[in-house]
């Protein structure tokens, strides 16, 4: 098994696809780390994980709470003596238009989304350069790839980790470190009912895309596969991933069919 005995810290973990993949990575015997700001719900997925649930270390953090971060990178360290992968899986979603949403909400979610996953990287990186091994996943969207609306700063905040991270893996390249960006189109989690509205609170209720999306378990597999192979970007899903061609080849008809889309 190519995970096996290898240290993965998976933040988002409590639900969704960070749950997901901490499945898929146990089932392959890995060690984990399991983050987020629901500590019951990781005692949860900590439960339901088959391989040696008693060896599973829960780390539970906010994404927000930035001065905190590069501490908790030391305490997997002191533990585990290396972290092998970090999978970046934690984030929140928006649905409001850009003209209506408080400008809190904005940098909340890019505090989240975009400086959080960039911090707590940056407190992994020096022991993966140490190392001189490691790989980086990261949950983008295919709003990292071309707009949707209601989704300015969610999508702000994709595009954003597209620069840093397609950055990084230059910068890193000579000390082994991988990285891969995960674009998927619709996956059937709650990210659309914990999605922020104009005055940050959640929507608290599903998107009918989101109700037919792909199975988190789906996305979670292919994941395993497309680290293995040291994919840089994997983009993926249903009719969506071809407004990412569309985009690229013919920008003008795909503006004139975005914004006549039900997006929701």
């Amino acid at each position: 098994m190519y995970y096996k005995d290898k240290v993965i810290w998976i933040t988002g973990a409590s639900s969704g696809i960070g749950e997901a993949t901490a499945y898929a990575f146990n089932n392959e015997k890995a060690k984990l780390i399991i983050s987020s700001h629901e500590e019951t719900e990781l005692e949860r997925v900590k439960n339901n994980c088959k391989y040696k649930p008693e060896e599973i270390f829960i780390l539970p953090f906010n994404l927000l709470e930035h001065d905190k971060i590069p501490n908790l990178a030391e305490t997997v360290i002191k533990k585990f003596g290396k972290i092998d992968i970090l999978f970046n899986a934690g984030g929140v979603s928006q649905r409001s238009l850009a003209k209506d949403t408080d400008i809190k909400v904005d940098k909340r979610i890019m505090d989240i989304n975009y400086f959080g996953t960039v911090i707590l990287t940056k407190a992994v990186l020096p022991y993966m350069i140490k190392n001189k091994s490691g790989h980086i996943a990261v949950m983008s969207s295919l709003a990292g790839k071309f707009e949707i609306p209601l989704r300015s700063a969610y999508a702000a905040s994709k595009h954003a980790l597209h620069g840093f991270f397609d950055t990084l893996r230059a910068e890193v390249y000579n000390y082994n470190i991988g990285i891969t960006l995960f674009c998927p189109s619709y996956v059937r989690t709650k990210i659309a009912v914990n999605a922020l509205t104009k005055d940050g609170t959640p929507q608290n209720y599903n998107d009918p895309g989101a109700e037919k999306g792909i199975p988190p378990e789906v996305f979670a597999k292919r994941a395993l596969k497309s680290i293995k192979k040291g994919k840089r970007e994997d983009i993926f899903g249903g009719k969506e991933i071809l407004g990412v061609y569309l985009k690229r080849f013919f920008p003008g008809l795909f503006s004139k069919i975005i914004r006549k889309q039900d997006v929701r």
